[in-house]
């Protein structure tokens, strides 16, 4: 009497990293798909059949588990739904070993296989796992590898003096994606740097900017920390700063040279307001972003000292101003506002609807986008490096009574992964 062969139920899942291409009558998860029907029609007295469910990511990077498909298929295989997962190549699942090893402890639970088609690889037998062990580790090198040459790139870019984005300074406008000078406003910084050098008072300057009508690029009227951050900033004299030094920018200064030791040398001996300016900028990445939402005015930083201890802070600015405090925000740990933004700010960017609304906005790709931004680049980045990157990304954190909203600045990520496509092509 014939052996019956026992039935396996087979479900395919398909991923293409990029959007393009995804219109097309036959595209690459239709030619993933069709190998994949093939290979399990093959395998037809071996009991296999292919279920008809597709489970298919267009547009998704293997370093990204937070897509739709790949979640639906997980939670079929939870449910029993099926016995083997079949894949055109094992990087469609994952390509980062960590990941890939949790979906392994998952299907081994569930009682699930894998079966890659190009590859050769199947789960049920012991040749197949070693196999697989050792794909995956040369894909987690390659993308290790690739993390860290985004990071050297980014810093030697620094380095030469190029302008990797963020908020443009006033007088300078973005050709090409380089700096240029604003001949509009240009004349406004050096005004500034002028009226300094004679008067050394901020606070007078800015009163004499705002009679005159003259707004800053938010269309705001000036204030003290505003015309400090300018006065501040290196660029005004054709530099760059990074890792703590100074770099000659490949711009063109709007303030010689002169003027800019001059003024330093100024801010230097007005060592009260000038060493807390500078203490503050150092640590408070999120100044000048963060906002209260129930007063709706800016939260700046602010220090104490108790027991010996220095604690940091940001704080209503309109609070402040009050004899009797009612805002209910009134002030936040800068340590717990500014890790709870970049953890959020970190789920953003590997979140595949943000990056697919941001793709289409910019021409750029979703899984550019998702690479640059990944788990690892994250890890290699210099807590220096993640605070310039808070204030190239964020438009505006508003804090309220029952949470923070964040506005992403859709330029900012353009131009960081621009910059980085840059320097892979350099």
């Amino acid at each position: 009497m014939e052996k019956k062969t026992e039935t396996v139920r087979c479900a395919i899942y398909c991923r293409k990293s990029v959007e393009k291409g995804l219109d097309m009558e036959f595209n690459s998860l239709d030619a993933q798909r069709e190998a994949a029907e093939a290979y399990i029609a093959s395998q037809k007295i071996n009991g296999w059949v292919c279920l008809p469910e597709h489970y298919d990511d267009g547009g998704f990077s293997g370093g990204n588990m937070n897509r739709p498909a790949l979640k639906q298929l997980l939670l079929d295989a939870e449910a029993g739904k099926f016995d083997l997962i079949v894949v055109y190549k094992i990087d469609r699942l994952s390509r980062s070993l960590c990941d890939f090893a949790e979906l392994n402890k998952m299907f081994d639970k569930w009682g699930v296989a894998f079966v890659s088609v190009t590859q050769e690889i199947n789960t049920n037998t012991s040749t197949g796992r070693m196999m697989l062990n050792i794909l995956m580790t040369f894909a987690q090198f390659e993308r290790e590898m690739s993390a860290m040459r985004v990071k050297d790139k980014m810093s030697a870019t620094r380095k030469k003096g190029k302008w990797v984005g963020g908020s443009v300074p006033i007088g300078y406008k973005v050709v090409d994606k380089k700096l240029v000078i604003d001949e509009e406003r240009a004349p406004i910084v050096k005004r500034i740097f002028r009226r300094y050098l004679e008067i050394q008072s901020p606070k007078q300057i800015a009163w004499e900017l705002n009679a005159d009508g003259i707004t800053t690029l938010q269309g705001k009227q000036w204030d003290t920390p505003h015309l400090y951050r300018i006065i501040n900033n290196c660029t005004y004299a054709g530099n760059v700063f990074y890792d703590g030094q100074t770099w000659k920018g490949e711009h063109q200064a709007i303030i010689d040279m002169e003027t800019w030791e001059m003024a330093q040398s100024f801010l230097k001996n007005n060592a009260p307001v000038r060493d807390n300016s500078r203490r503050q900028a150092s640590i408070a990445p999120l100044k000048g972003i963060l906002r209260c939402g129930h007063c709706n005015s800016s939260m700046v930083p602010v220090k104490s000292r108790r027991w010996g201890r220095e604690y940091h802070y940001y704080h209503c600015s309109r609070d402040m101003k009050r004899s009797l405090s009612i805002c209910p925000v009134k002030q936040i740990s800068a340590g717990e506002i500014e890790k709870m933004v970049i953890d959020r700010l970190k789920e953003i960017l590997a979140s595949p609807e943000i990056l697919i609304a941001v793709a289409r906005q910019t021409g750029m790709r979703a899984n550019e986008i998702g690479t640059m931004f990944s788990k690892e680049f994250w890890e290699e980045i210099t807590p220096g490096e993640t605070q310039r990157l808070m204030q190239i990304l964020l438009e505006q954190v508003t804090v309220n009574e029952d949470g923070v909203v964040m506005e992403i600045r859709t330029a900012g990520i353009e131009s960081v992964t621009e910059a980085y496509n840059d320097q892979q092509n350099s």
